[in-house]
């Protein structure tokens, strides 16, 4: 009888790491929407090119429309960023984009060597999410 009432104050393990885990997905998940959100409000439509240092203009709107995230339970981890896309040099662009470089533009059976200025947008959008973490942490396992 005595070892019955000591057994029910002991943490059972399962439960809690499931709760855990749970807590973690949700969390982690929020976290991601966030980010994402952020970084596409910082995304302007314009035909205009938006100056170094500053987030992307959009000319045709697939940038913003395709950054998404993505809960990894293996890693209990949050991917977010945008999708590579098809097409020729599109799947360069959105590292381009974020932290510059160069790379060679094939146009009418024509090679050119380019070079990007950083305009990031994800570091950012990161960075300002980043603070509101550990409020969203706070009382998430029940």
């Amino acid at each position: 009888m005595i070892d019955m009432r000591i057994t029910r104050l002991f943490f059972d393990r399962k439960a809690v790491t499931n709760r855990a885990g749970r807590a973690t997905k949700r969390v982690l998940s929020r976290f991601g929407a966030y980010v994402r959100q952020t970084a596409r409000r910082s995304i302007r439509k314009r035909k205009a090119v938006s100056p170094p240092g500053q987030p992307p203009s959009s000319h045709k709107g697939l940038l913003k429309r395709f950054i998404f995230f993505g809960y990894e339970p293996a890693r209990q981890s949050v991917v977010i960023g945008p999708a590579r896309l098809a097409g020729r040099n599109r799947g360069e662009a959105p590292p381009l984009l974020e932290y510059g470089g160069r790379t060679t533009l094939k146009r009418d059976g024509r090679r050119k060597r380019a070079t990007y200025k950083a305009r990031p947008f994800m570091t950012p959008a990161f960075e300002v999410n980043k603070k509101q973490l550990p409020s969203m942490w706070a009382n998430s396992v029940r």
